[in-house]
């Protein structure tokens, strides 16, 4: 394979020289593609994750009552945390993809366990289910993060990651088509027909069959001729390798970010014990479907906004921070609002209800929130990574933070009054903490240039040192 020249001249490329690298672009194998590979990373997504957060839009797992779905989800995030942070382990023997079809392979236990729970009323199966899945979810979730970061062509960056986690949003987006469909008629609160989980156990299990499909690093093919790699050296050891990943998290940039990963993951159950505590089941179907459609597009504006040629890294970094603190801390400010008064009327909202449309609104705004915060906190990561093995421990690290928050969230959220108004002060106060040690990180991205590009800059430059190695031998 022939080596860039923009890498093997620039192994650090600063930022100005970056808006003059012109890439070469090569013909690749449609299946080999960074593209092909972004959507079977989607699909896979899409089946697992996003399934899971379609069953979550509903309001507690489409449940009577939030409570048992949000314990439930405390404990997956509580075993999450755990193969989050020994996802590097797995990694090293198991390889990125089969590390990433092992993962997805949790899911549908839990989907399973929600239908038992709704058709015959058992709740033992929810509790296993919801371990099964964070077993598997902490190692799913470094592995698509490590991916979905290291797969792409820089150019391409912010689009694939728009790209892929429009997925997830699909996933939500049919859940709530279907669950429209089915429940159309029941304007009154109440659990969901049990026949959408059979669609949700179905879809859930095809995940780790779509992942056969994915590429693995040294099989995908970039436009620009660049070699991918993602996982960790054979080479070493358990004990270095969980000794390195402890040093990321307990260096400044990462603990800088924690209360940025921790207010954008928190509202998760926030927003959905909203709309499962004051909506009708037919109200919360119709949320599922309309908050997925406003999440996909805003996501991948973000998405365009990221990758713009036209500004900056330093601009868009910038730009984009301040666009998602100040619209986050609006809708938290309406939030509180809202929730205070719905604590102290305690209403059941149908689309036909006078009042209707104010939560309802709230609850768009807050999916749309989430998606965005979330879609930032990969490209932050991506930022702090110095090497192509750091990418698999921050993505670890980051997953396994979000989990540890997520699992605090569900816990409080499945007490009454936390979960129908305090959280959404704490979440409110989260935001507001996030904000200064966020921009201590954030101010010096693009000051000494793209930290991807500086990457593969340095794997370029060195597999062309090898090279020249190899052909100078007599």
């Amino acid at each position: 394979m022939a080596i860039d020249e923009k890498y093997v001249s620039s192994p650090t490329t600063s930022e100005a020289d970056e808006a003059r690298l012109v890439v070469t672009k090569r013909r690749v194998k449609w299946y080999r593609s960074t593209w092909f590979n972004a959507l079977v990373l989607g699909l896979c997504n899409f089946m697992a994750p996003g399934i899971w957060g379609s069953m979550n839009a509903l309001g507690g797992g489409g449940e009577q009552s939030p409570r048992l779905v949000n314990a439930a989800n405390a404990s997956t995030f509580c075993f999450m945390v755990l193969t989050c942070a020994l996802s590097g382990v797995f990694v090293k023997y198991l390889g990125i993809k089969w590390t990433l079809i092992l993962g997805a392979a949790g899911y549908c236990p839990y989907a399973a366990g929600l239908y038992c729970n709704n058709r015959y009323g058992s709740s033992w199966f929810v509790l296993l289910g919801a371990a099964l899945c964070g077993l598997g979810a902490g190692i799913f979730w470094m592995a698509e993060a490590a991916i979905a970061l290291a797969y792409p062509e820089p150019e391409n960056q912010g689009r694939f990651l728009g790209f892929w986690l429009s997925f997830r949003i699909f996933g939500q987006i049919l859940g709530g088509a279907v669950n429209v469909g089915l429940n159309a008629s029941r304007n009154t609160a109440g659990k969901v027909s049990y026949s959408v989980f059979q669609v949700f156990i179905a879809l859930q299990a095809l995940a780790p069959v779509t992942g056969l499909l994915l590429s693995s690093p040294s099989q995908v093919q970039r436009t620009d001729g660049v070699t991918v790699s993602c996982g960790i050296p054979k080479s070493q050891r358990v004990f270095d390798e969980l000794k390195a990943t402890g040093r990321l998290f307990l260096g400044s940039k990462f603990i800088l970010v924690i209360p940025l990963i921790a207010q954008s993951v928190f509202g998760e159950a926030v927003f959905f014990t909203f709309i499962g505590s004051w909506y009708s089941v037919r109200a919360r179907a119709l949320g599922s479907l309309l908050s997925g459609i406003v999440a996909l597009i805003a996501g991948n504006i973000l998405g365009q906004w990221l990758d713009s040629k036209r500004l900056s890294l330093r601009t868009r970094t910038r730009g984009a921070f301040g666009a998602i603190m100040i619209t986050s801390g609006a809708w938290w400010l309406w939030g509180t609002i809202i929730a205070t008064r719905y604590y102290r009327d305690k209403p059941v909202y149908d689309w036909t209800s006078s009042g209707f449309g104010t939560g309802f609104a709230w609850f768009l705004f807050m999916v749309l929130n989430f998606q965005v915060n979330y879609m930032y906190l990969y490209f932050v990561i991506g930022n702090l990574a110095e090497s192509d093995e750091e990418v698999v421990r921050y993505a670890g690290l980051l997953r396994g933070t979000e989990s540890a928050v997520q699992a605090v969230s569900y816990g409080l959220c499945s007490i009454p009054v936390m979960g129908q108004v305090g959280c959404i002060y704490l979440n409110f106060g989260l935001w507001a903490i996030a904000i200064v040690p966020a921009w201590l990180v954030i101010k010096d991205f693009g000051i000494g240039g793209d930290k991807k590009l500086a990457r593969e800059g340095r794997r370029v430059a060195t597999q062309a040192s090898d090279s020249d190695a190899k052909h100078a031998l007599p």
